[in-house]
């Protein structure tokens, strides 16, 4: 239901886990042993099978290499922007800041998990995983001519886990040393050949300039202009209002195989709004060329007109076989009101996703059963065989339904008549100490069982206002806040709501960012992503597991493990999702005929 694409990239794990994701390498070619017995430099590296695409491919499969060039892509972005450092927590980021900046490697969007090379030629991984180096590309430059170098590389990374987000700190926390083998060529020394995926996720942080960070005040939002090595620079800013990005003349990657048909359009402009309904007018007007679309209600029936049957507007559905991951109510269960898990799951009883689906949503979406839904990741049934063996120690400290009842939420019919649901609401209710007072549900010293819902998008009222009605009708009083992005966000980095509407977005190999997802260590971390408040041993436990898994069979039974315990913890009231994207855009905005599965990547569109 909501949603944005904040890059012009393909998915990858820090792209999407920054800007609002072991296993088992091959041998061949990914470190093949030369005559000397070390390992080659590479020009990709993945987590498991061999990468797609050889030394020596052209471009990839799901560019056109004879796009055109030229011309304007205008895209909403919602709220405002007061910053154009998405590095650090502080201020509002602006959309589409990851395209000013390269990473040293490139994520494919028709793989699961592969890099290939962009800053970096090629890479050099010990056989043992205790290292990984990088080698530059001598002609790698940034905006202002001056090279990339391993100084700027050791500088980023020293930069974002000492000053940035505190998700740096934890994604690659097992770096136990950056050495500077010379200008071209950086090592990063690793803590455990374990984390198989730490080599990966290294290779997709964004670089930046040391000589234009050195001096600066890196952890205050600013709106300076940054400097990248990126195929786009900012070219004009509204602030808070418009944003445009200018293709970088001679841009230095602009031949490279994995750029070859990308970064086609001559400018990108952002035009903010702070209300979605407005936006959807600004498009059907033409004041936009293109919209994700997140609302089923707008997608059934916003588009009609005359712009869509004179053939001016194009609508299209693109599948996509990415994990969903987890888009629900999320409790913080640091408020006394949701420590009991009675308590919540109470709550999850008097949600009716049935009738919400019908009556607000067109028929349009699947419940969300799994934080890992839409992909082999997600638990189901009863665990069994490597499963069932990885959660047996831990049975003592975890719910007996995780053994012997399959997961479900609550069906109904679609009618709104939830009288089973309301009746066993109520008898959890009781059993956490919850008592009928008139009509109001108090406690033991008399106080109503009442919690705030904070939204920053007025188009989820409608979903939460019935369910407010259903909760009304045993005693619960929901207020709902609504309040600008910029509020929002600095509420949810303090933790100072009682619930809202969040998302976890999951890769199709999870790793080390489970830990600021859910591990204790960021429960009470300000800052972190730990938006339920998850504080589990269990848990941690699970986290380590599946950081550490040796190949893909162990990550994916890792992944059900933690994703079942996670969901009887009931630390949030899933929502629903799409294995979609629904496209809307004008007939001069152009995509490739090859659509890959594992992401939507727009840096490959042109304008006709």
């Amino acid at each position: 239901m909501s949603g944005k694409v904040a890059l012009f990239k393909p998915f990858s794990k820090l792209i999407c886990l920054t800007l609002l994701p072991g296993l088992l390498f091959t041998a061949s070619p990914l470190i093949a042993a030369s005559s000397n017995s070390q390992p080659a430099c590479s020009h990709a590296l993945t987590l498991h099978g061999e990468a797609k695409y050889p030394a020596d491919f052209a471009h990839l499969d799901y560019v056109n290499p004879k796009a055109p060039k030229g011309g304007s892509l205008s895209q909403a972005a919602q709220g405002t922007f007061d910053s154009f450092n998405p590095f650090i927590v502080q201020g509002t980021a602006a959309a589409g800041l990851g395209n000013i900046y390269d990473s040293l490697t490139y994520h494919t969007a028709d793989e699961p998990f592969t890099e290939y090379g962009l800053l970096a030629s090629c890479m050099q991984l010990d056989p043992a995983g205790r290292w990984i180096e990088f080698e530059l590309r001598p002609e790698a430059r940034f905006h202002d001519g001056k090279p990339v170098t391993a100084e700027d590389v050791a500088f980023t990374f020293k930069l974002l886990r000492e000053e940035g987000r505190p998700f740096y700190r934890a994604y690659y926390a097992d770096i136990t040393a950056i050495k500077v083998l010379n200008s071209q060529r950086i090592r990063f020394e690793l803590a455990s050949h374990e984390n198989r995926e730490l080599p990966l996720i290294i290779g997709q942080i964004p670089i930046l300039p040391k000589h234009y960070w050195q001096d600066r005040d890196f952890k205050q939002p600013s709106l300076d202009k940054p400097l990248g090595s990126g195929p786009y620079k900012i070219a004009e800013v509204d602030s808070g209002r418009r944003l445009v990005y200018q293709k970088v003349a001679n841009y230095w990657g602009e031949n490279l195989p994995v750029n070859l048909g990308r970064n086609n359009i001559e400018q990108l402009v952002y035009d903010y709004y702070r209300d979605a309904t407005v936006a959807l007018e600004a498009f059907k007007a033409g004041r936009l060329d293109f919209r994700l679309e997140n609302i089923a209600r707008n997608w059934a029936t916003g588009y009609s007109g005359s712009a869509l049957s004179s053939g001016d507007l194009v609508l299209e559905s693109i599948p996509h076989k990415n994990s969903a991951g987890m888009q629900g109510f999320f409790f913080n269960t640091r408020r006394d009101v949701f420590k009991d898990p009675k308590v919540r799951l109470a709550l999850t009883q008097m949600f009716d996703f049935e009738w919400s689906n019908q009556q607000l949503f067109h028929g349009a979406y699947t419940r969300t059963q799994s934080y890992f839904s839409n992909s082999e990741l997600a638990s189901s049934g009863l665990p069994e065989g490597n499963e069932l063996a990885l959660l047996t120690p831990f049975a003592k400290q975890l719910p007996d339904e995780v053994f012997n009842q399959e997961y479900s939420l609550p069906v109904t019919d679609g009618s709104g008549n939830i009288r089973n649901q309301t009746r066993k609401a109520l008898g959890l209710l009781r059993e956490a100490g919850w008592t009928m007072d008139g009509r109001r549900l108090v406690n033991a010293a008399g106080e109503q069982l009442r919690f705030e819902i904070l939204l920053h998008d007025t188009s989820f009222e409608r979903v939460v206002l019935p369910w407010r009605q259903n909760l009304e009708r045993i005693g619960i009083r929901m207020d709902v806040r609504v309040v600008d992005v910029t509020q929002y966000l600095n509420r949810l980095r303090s933790f100072d709501y009682d619930m809202v509407v969040s998302s976890i977005g999951q890769s199709l190999s999870p790793g080390n960012e489970q830990r600021e997802f859910f591990h204790s260590e960021f429960a009470h971390s300000a800052n972190g992503r730990n938006t339920s408040g998850v504080e589990d041993p269990v848990v941690d436990a699970l986290i380590e597991q599946l950081i550490n898994a040796q190949d893909r069979d162990s990550l994916i039974t890792a992944t059900r493990a933690l994703d079942r315990v996670l969901l009887w913890g009931h630390y949030v009231i899933p929502h629903w999702h799409l294995n979609e994207y629904r496209i809307a855009r004008h007939k001069q905005i152009k995509i490739p005929e090859v659509r890959p599965d594992y992401g939507l990547p727009i840096d490959t569109w042109w304008v006709e």
